[in-house]
């Protein structure tokens, strides 16, 4: 070896473990952002997700997360790199190396590490949310829906994390070249990070502080928008989450500095606990970011389960086993040829109800909105004729569903779920009323709301102001309503698809329309030569899902078609290929972030073993028995995988249950809720198991580093 060069990369052959931690670091978090972000971006995933919906805001704010999580992992790595090399670097200088010898050295290596590890990343994150989508569709569900395409674009979000991993690398490299004193530099692996003294009351404080932050930060949009008519933007909601994270922080900083243990038994743990407090800053802050993906992880992962209970247990409560309604002026299936249908399958039908209904004009309040510097701001104003609803006669009511209600004169009910619940699903309480053919006009008194799942969203009046009321209207303002009952109703899958088809082959163009579209404000619009913005055309423009009866088996159309119809074994059969791409998505970032955890806890743990060997040895020297130095790693490694893992599953589950207890009205838990929540208990006891077999290979493989015998 005759030049700088040859020496210097004749250290690096020899040290080529430092040089693969900081490239696969690197490489893993650009490839799980890209994954991720290729999924999020796809169009596959953005036809399905409505725009501005709770589930694209999930996927966001799971991604959120799983980019800080990374990049405070590879900073990490990074800070952990340069820690290594100070030795070398400060011998180099000692020996007459200049700076700029070094930097050139340095710039090479982290040219290749940055550059090589990212651009790997990023051209392996698509493929492999590719083999991964098609593991789902090959090993789980298909549909029609789930062919996956990507959007370039998404490679803008992959890019801008390289450019965070480049610009973090090189910055931290000139730090590093810039320091001055030879000795701090050859004492730098040497150094340790170690928390100064933290109080008893940090860990009670900052439980509290994690409760008050998930309530604050779930309430508060609430409270905008409802008392101060304000509609703020998420970082402003984001805020109130603050003292969840400072919270969670104290937490952490409570169990790495103090445990929880008090009395004699705080001393037989010293080794391990004085280790990790000595190493306090690094380990908290990788706590942390699993802590947080952790709850990410979690709050995808319960998607599924809480979905798919929950539908199950609301097809199962559905009294009737087929409903299926239109608009008067359109030529669907009458009873005769439903029979016909029904002895083609084999299929019985034991009872048959079938009642008319009226779309009227109804009042309500809307919202005038103000664009300001910090956000919309809007208030309301009253209208007699604003948008319209399905009001029924109390006989025709009672006759569809088996009820006997009486509706006063002059009263008009609404009708909720069979809870009494999802209120913000229906119109409110209508107190005037319009014949949209005729012009004619009722004042109506609310009274207490009915209950009866299937007909949420509509009214009953009584039968004598129905017929007055409804008096002259023509069949683009009416509708019918079926519903029927057959004997072997999990037989019937045959005949429900054939009466489903039947009923889209004979819809018009004019009904091809989501379950947003509203005929009274279309009717209003035209008159004022307006545009309606829930037009098909409209919608379209705005991102919403529009409706074509070409795709009636895909999720959109069932889920947003007006006029889809209720057919038990049709929705139960179907859910999973309706619902495949929301499935398979969540499960996909669960994957993505619970990937992430185990990578980190690994990479952490094993630096364990090339931080602390010499302690380990030493202690070996002093006499240390095995056990004993195996229960000391034990001990370091346990907390590493155990406390983020018992704090993200604890705080996600009492969010979880928060959101469910306040989703409704009114406020409680619903039984669907319930027993989603228990699913989602068997999705954390098999996780934890999971976690708790990477715990056991990551702890053999320490002790393997350290020669310990497991």
């Amino acid at each position: 070896m005759k030049t700088f060069s040859e020496v210097y990369a004749a250290l690096r052959r020899k040290n080529r473990g430092q040089y693969g931690l900081l490239a696969g670091c690197c490489f893993f978090s650009v490839l799980l952002i890209t994954a991720y972000a290729c999924m999020m971006r796809s169009p596959t995933i953005l036809t399905i997700l409505p725009e501005g919906g709770d589930s694209r805001k999930q996927v966001v704010m799971v991604f959120v997360l799983a980019v800080l999580g990374c990049a405070v992992f590879t900073t990490y790595a990074a800070g952990l790199f340069f820690r290594q090399k100070s030795r070398a670097t400060g011998v180099f200088l000692a020996l007459g190396a200049s700076r700029g010898q070094l930097r050139r050295e340095l710039v090479k290596e982290l040219t290749l590490i940055a550059f090589g590890s990212c651009a790997a990343g990023a051209a392996l994150g698509a493929p492999l949310a590719w083999a991964v989508w098609q593991g789902f569709r090959t090993f789980l569900v298909d549909s029609q829906e789930m062919p996956l395409s990507f959007d370039p674009q998404a490679y803008l979000l992959a890019l801008a994390f390289s450019a965070y991993v480049v610009v973090m690398l090189f910055t931290l490299a000139a730090r590093f070249i810039r320091r001055t004193n030879i000795i701090d530099i050859v004492q730098e692996s040497h150094k340790s990070e170690p928390i100064r003294t933290v109080p008893r009351w940090y860990g009670p404080a900052g439980i509290l502080l994690m409760l008050l932050g998930a309530v604050l930060g779930y309430m508060m949009p609430t409270f905008f928008v409802k008392v101060l008519h304000w509609y703020a933007s998420g970082a402003v909601d984001a805020l109130f989450y603050l003292p969840a994270l400072a919270g969670l922080y104290m937490v952490l900083l409570h169990t790495v500095v103090n445990g929880w243990r008090r009395g004699a038994n705080r001393y037989k743990h010293i080794i391990s606990v004085s280790m990790m407090k000595f190493q306090g800053r690094q380990t908290v802050r990788n706590m942390l970011v699993m802590t947080l993906l952790i709850a990410g992880a979690y709050f995808a992962s319960f998607y599924a389960p809480m979905l798919s209970t929950s539908s199950e247990n609301a097809y199962a409560a559905r009294p009737i086993d087929y409903e299926y309604h239109w608009r008067a002026d359109q030529s669907l299936p009458q009873r005769d040829e439903v029979q016909a249908l029904a002895e083609e399958t084999n299929v019985e039908i034991t009872s048959w109800a079938q009642q008319g209904a009226a779309v009227l004009g109804k009042d309500g309040t809307y919202s005038i909105e103000t664009d300001t510097g910090f956000g919309t701001t809007y208030t309301t104003a009253y209208a007699k004729l604003l948008h319209g609803a399905t009001f029924f006669s109390e006989s025709a009511y009672n006759a569809l569903t088996g009820q006997d209600v009486d509706i006063p004169a002059g009263a008009c009910a609404n009708i909720l779920d069979d809870e009494g619940g999802s209120g913000y699903l229906s119109g409110g309480d209508a107190t005037h009323l319009t014949n949209m053919a005729t012009g004619a006009e009722l004042d109506v008194t609310p009274i207490e709301p009915l209950r009866y799942t299937m007909l949420l969203g509509c009214y009953v009046l009584d039968d004598i102001d129905y017929a007055v009321l409804t008096e002259g209207l023509t069949d683009v303002w009416r509708e019918e309503y079926v519903f029927f009952n057959v004997t072997d109703v999990e037989n019937s899958y045959p005949f429900a698809k054939a009466l489903f088809d039947e009923i889209v082959d004979r819809s018009g163009p004019e009904v091809e329309v989501g379950d947003y579209y509203d005929d009274v404000a279309a009717a209003l619009a035209a008159q004022a030569g307006e545009v309606y913005d829930y037009s098909p055309e409209a919608a379209a423009s705005r991102g919403l899902f529009t409706p074509e009866y070409s795709d009636r088996d895909s999720s959109g159309f069932r889920n947003y078609w007006k006029y889809m119809p209720q057919f038990r074994i049709l929705d139960q059969n179907d859910f999973v290929t309706t619902m495949a791409v929301f499935l398979m998505l969540f499960i996909f970032i669960a994957i993505v972030c619970f990937a992430a955890v185990i990578v980190i806890a690994f990479t952490r743990c094993m630096t364990i073993a090339l931080v602390n060997a010499r302690v380990y040895d030493d202690l070996r020297h002093l006499g240390a028995s095995n056990g004993y130095l195996f229960r000391s790693v034990r001990g370091q490694i346990s907390r590493v995988f155990l406390v983020p893992a018992l704090v993200g599953t604890g705080l996600i589950w009492i969010f979880y249950m928060m959101i469910m207890y306040f989703n409704g009205d009114p406020l409680g838990f619903t039984r669907s809720e319930l027993a989603g929540m228990g699913a989602c208990l068997i999705v954390v006891a098999a996780v934890s198991a999971l976690l708790y077999l990477v715990y056991r290979v990551t702890r053999k493989s320490v002790c393997r580093a350290l020669h310990i015998h497991s």
